[in-house]
């Protein structure tokens, strides 16, 4: 969340970045709560002072003291509990507020809401020209009985695969391979997270109140008593272990891994670039967060999207960085890079990962800090996030990008030792 003094002292610059967000604001009312609150905690304060003095002098009085100090200590604890409460509902009008205002976009990030405002950074990779017609990974699953789209609608309902044989076999190794380039080349320690968090988790990284309309509820036809969803990622995990902590400067960076189960309510999933394993309702993916101090984010934000950049060069598949304009950044990013990967079927770039950073919006809303060792303060750390990578998407590429015109997929060669010995996928049935 948003500094409420910053908020308040910065309108135009907020307006600017973020526009219609802080036009339905009443600045007015805004700055008339801030103001009442500071008198408020400052009136709490004295009527604490007095109360602790009367409480202190009706236990060393005498008798005929008694009666009046009573109603004194009285008086004074009802009106504490009177200002508290108003203060309460106040803190809690203002959280309201401040909870619904995303991050601020960055001093380099283009200002604008469609793709064209995006900066491409580079290209990398070679884009395979191909002298025979290749197939859809949809096709191919059903070619081969491996990708089971009806089956799991059946079960599930839309938006649900079944995976089999070989194609489950790549699945899993796929996920192994970037585990193991994350946590033994890039220094990542791995996390088994739960997949089920409660609401305050979700507002702890901003995907509630805004997307309370993707979540999977857990338990309750009721989603406004539900205090528990699936985890849309596994960010929301990770993040939230250092809700209320203050860390040792000294144990700054913290860079952590999970790979999990995500789920997420999407309902406008149709269109090209949504098909088959594209877009699913449950699916896996590797999350790459990291804990920095905030002189260092920035430098760290380049650190995380190479190292999710490494597993898409280790896998030889062409793909293009691109600096994401501000309207279509998540909620909580200031500054956010995709890695979009190469799909030969649709002549087109399909996102594999967003590696973001949410400078101190997250650690706000969390409370976490670190001591300051020169300045002997805590300060908010500043929180960096990134799918290292997406593992639906990297099949479908792998599926797509690999095939050759003798009727196989080949296997990549930084895969094979997770492949027990399968070297290729036959699709020419």
């Amino acid at each position: 969340m948003l500094d409420i003094k910053f908020l308040l002292n910065n309108y135009h610059l907020l307006y600017k970045k973020l526009g219609n967000y802080i036009t339905k604001l009443d600045f007015k009312k805004l700055n008339y709560l801030y103001n009442k609150n500071k008198y408020l905690k400052f009136e709490i304060e004295l009527l604490k002072s007095k109360h602790n003095f009367f409480t202190k002098k009706f236990f060393s009085s005498k008798n005929k003291k008694i009666f009046f100090l009573k109603k004194n200590i009285k008086f004074f604890k009802v009106n504490i509990i009177f200002r508290k409460k108003i203060l309460d509902r106040n803190l809690l009008f203002l959280r309201k507020i401040i909870f619904s205002i995303p991050n601020i976009p960055y001093k380099d990030v283009p200002i604008g809401n469609k793709d064209n405002y995006n900066v491409i950074i580079y290209n990398w990779g070679v884009i395979k020209k191909y002298s025979f017609q290749i197939m859809d990974h949809i096709k191919f699953g059903k070619l081969t009985n491996n990708l089971d789209f009806t089956d799991a609608s059946n079960i599930s309902g839309s938006g649900f695969v079944i995976m089999k044989n070989s194609i489950a076999l790549l699945y899993r190794a796929l996920s192994q391979f970037m585990l193991d380039i994350h946590t033994i080349k890039n220094n990542y320690s791995e996390v088994y997270v739960p997949y089920i968090v409660n609401k305050n988790s979700l507002y702890g990284t901003g995907q509630l109140p805004k997307f309370s309309s993707n979540l999977f509820y857990v338990n309750s036809k009721n989603k406004k008593k539900n205090n528990y969803a699936l985890i849309p990622t596994s960010e929301v995990s990770l993040v939230n272990l250092f809700k209320n902590k203050i860390l040792k400067e000294n144990d700054l960076p913290i860079k952590l891994v999970a790979n999990t189960p995500c789920f997420r309510y999407e309902s406008k999933s149709y269109g090209k670039n949504n098909r088959g394993l594209i877009r699913l309702k449950q699916f896996d993916k590797v999350e790459l967060i990291q804990i920095v101090k905030p002189d260092s984010s920035m430098f760290f934000l380049e650190e995380l999207t190479n190292d999710a950049e490494k597993i898409l060069k280790l896998l030889d598949l062409p793909y293009r960085k691109v600096l994401l304009c501000s309207g279509l950044m998540s909620f909580s990013s200031s500054k956010t890079y995709d890695l979009e990967v190469w799909s030969p079927i649709d002549k087109s770039y399909i996102e594999v990962s967003s590696c973001s950073n949410t400078c101190d919006f997250q650690a706000r809303r969390i409370n976490s800090r670190y001591k300051d060792i020169k300045l002997n303060k805590n300060i908010f750390v500043h929180i960096i996030n990134g799918s290292g990578l997406a593992v639906g998407r990297i099949l479908v590429a792998i599926l797509e990008n690999y095939q050759v015109d003798t009727g196989i997929i080949k296997i990549p060669k930084v895969l094979l030792k997770y492949m027990n010995g399968i070297k290729f996928i036959n699709y020419n049935y």
